[in-house]
């Protein structure tokens, strides 16, 4: 039965480099590896987003050299 298993396998976390949206009313933010351009703007109010960091679980993005 699945119902009672644990999911035994360990999630791996890493200082990660993210880009946040500089608006106070809005909490987007998105992956480095994961940005459409060098200076992108927020994809849900178009603002301004500042590059720092967050501890996030790791997510490799094979895509990225396509761009």
């Amino acid at each position: 039965m699945a119902f009672g298993r644990r999911n035994d396998e360990e999630i791996v976390t890493e200082e990660t480099k993210i880009w946040e949206c500089t608006s106070d009313e809005c909490k987007g933010w998105m992956r480095d590896n994961f940005k459409s351009s060098e200076k992108p703007l927020c994809p849900l109010c178009k603002s301004e987003m500042k590059e720092t960091t967050k501890m996030l679980q790791v997510v490799h993005n094979y895509n990225k050299n396509l761009v």
